[in-house]
Order: C-alpha cells, then structure tokens, then sequence
C-alpha cells in the first residue's frame, strides 16, 4: 500500500511537473496560425486604420498572419464582450480605445465586461487627439463663432457620433457640456461612416480623433476649427489649439490599444507587447502613424504595467465626466 501510495504521490508531481513546463513550451511555439484582432468599429475609422498598420508589422515579427476582423455595434462594446469571451490563447486580441475600454462604463450600467478585469492589457499602440470639425460650408468661420453658432442654434445643429460611448461620441459630450448645450445626436455604425455623412453635408459637427480627420482637412472636404491639445500638431501645423482659440476648457485627446483576454498566459502577452514595441520603432509605421497625428508612446508607455494605469485612471475619470451628463 505504501508503494501504491508513493507510485500515486510521484506521478501526481510528475504530471503537475508536465502542467507547469507545458505553459511555456506552448508560448516558445506560439504562435503556430493566424491571429485574429478585432476592430471594435467599420473599416476606415481611426481604430480601424491604426490597428492595420501595427498589426502588419506585428505579423512580420510574429511569423503569422494577423487578420482584422471589423465587428460593430453598441460603440463599440459589442465587439469588446465577444474578445473577452474569447479563449485566452493569444489567438484572439482586440484593439480597443478610450470609449470601449473607458468611458463605457459610465454610459452602459449593463456592460456585459469590465475592462479592468476581463482583459489582459498588451501595449499603446498610440495616442489621438481630438479636432471640433464641421461640414466645409458650417457657416461659422473660427472658433469663437462656432461657439456662439452653437449656443444660439442648439435645437437646429445636429452632431455627428460614432454610436454611444465611441470617442466621437464622449468627446463631444465633453465638449457640449463645456458649452452648456444639448444638440441632437446622430449615431453611426462607425467613425467612417459618421466622417462620409460629415463630408457629405448630411451633418453640422463632430469631434473626431486627428487619425480620421487630417486627410479630409487637407483635402479641403470639411472645416476644422481645433485641436484639443495644449500644443499644435506638426500635421495640421496650421490648426489653432481650443487654448489659442479661445476655448481652454475643452483638453482631450484618445488613445487606441491592444487587449487580450483575461488568462493568456504571460508569455505569450510578453510575445505580443515586444512585436508591437518593434512595430512603433519601424521607421515606416511611425512615419504613417506620424503623417496621421498620432502620437507614438515612448517606451515607458509601452508596457503592460502602463496600459493597465491608464485603463483605471481614464475608467474614474469619464465616470466622473459623463455620468452627471446621462
């Protein structure tokens, strides 16, 4: 019995001695097929475009292909509840944002996940600031006309939104409530959408991340009247910040990062966070990521650590932020 009983003991250790060593064997091979990252939006939104031009080069790195899959809806939570119901295997990822990992706890009480928990944060991919734009024939010329336009117009203007709690969305709350105004919201299925509607006259206004906006500015298709930034962006070096246009109220810029579910094993998130950091140091994607006015996080915004700080502190900051609004 006692040799039973040291047979059984040695090949419990034996096989739990197998679990442990199995972990990292499997992230030394991974990953051996295709990567799926989510876009929380439709396809040529900012997310969308910065999520291509850092996954092509973290597919490079890693060896696989890493496949967009563009999934709409809710402001982009539907797509965040499917990546945190996802396998936590390194295989499924998610390029999530401000408002999907941020500012949508505030507006959905029945949030189906809860960014700080249900996922694993793998790196900054960059940062958005933020332009108040209109459709090129709005009639207000600068800022402080726009301001005035709106506050005397507010049942007549309409805004355009990305679907609630999408950056375009939370930003222009922010920016309504700096201004005191209720406008009549209109939704899209994306930031792409919401800018073709812009550009078509079929709206007044949004706010939208620089990524979206720089080629159409500079095409002359809409009017731009601000950057929400404390300094000028070296893209549109010739776009006034709201501090310079009279509105210093109104500071906010976005982000875009990658997630992956809660439980991929360490290893492989460390894969991840170290293709990605190879990515932004590329000279070819900072400077398309640079052409856009994105800004590139140094390397001590690039880990994991960073990413999860920044989750907390815009989660209370938003609460604090959209929660009176709503």
């Amino acid at each position: 019995m006692k040799t039973l009983a040291r047979m059984i003991a040695a090949g419990s250790i034996a096989a739990a001695t197998l679990g442990l060593v199995a972990l990292p064997v499997a992230a030394q091979d991974y990953p051996t097929r295709n990567i799926t990252m989510i876009i929380p939006f439709a396809a040529g939104g900012p997310t969308d475009v910065i999520a291509r031009i850092v996954a092509s080069d973290m597919s490079k790195t890693l060896g696989q292909q890493i496949v967009i899959e563009n999934v709409v809806g809710a402001g982009g939570t539907t797509a965040a509840g499917r990546a945190a119901k996802a396998a936590p295997d390194g295989y499924t990822l998610i390029m999530g944002h401000m408002g999907t990992h941020a500012a949508s706890v505030a507006l959905y009480p029945k949030l189906a996940y809860n960014p700080e928990t249900d996922f694993e944060p793998v790196m900054l991919a960059a940062g958005t600031p933020i332009l108040i734009l209109a459709r090129k024939d709005f009639e207000p010329k600068d800022l402080k006309e726009f301001v005035a336009y709106l506050k005397a117009n507010e049942a007549k203007v309409n805004q355009a939104h990305a679907g609630i709690g999408a950056v375009s969305h939370v930003t222009c709350e922010l920016l309504n409530s700096v201004l005191g105004i209720k406008p009549t919201g209109v939704p899209f299925n994306g930031t792409g959408p919401a800018m073709n509607a812009l550009v078509g006259g079929q709206v007044d206004y949004m706010c939208d991340q620089i990524v979206n906006a720089v080629p159409q500015i500079n095409g002359g298709t809409i009017k731009s009247y601000a950057i929400a930034t404390p300094e000028r962006n070296p893209s549109l070096p010739d776009l006034p910040t709201t501090l310079e246009a009279g509105l210093p109220a109104y500071q906010v810029s976005a982000w875009n990062a990658i997630f992956a579910p809660k439980g991929t094993p360490a290893p492989i998130l460390a894969k991840l966070n170290a293709a990605a950091a190879k990515a932004l140091d590329d000279e070819n994607v900072r400077k398309r990521l640079l052409d856009l006015g994105s800004d590139i996080p140094k390397a001590e915004g690039r880990t994991r650590q960073a990413l999860a700080a920044l989750v907390k502190s815009d989660v209370a900051r938003w609460k604090s932020v959209l929660k009176p609004t709503n």
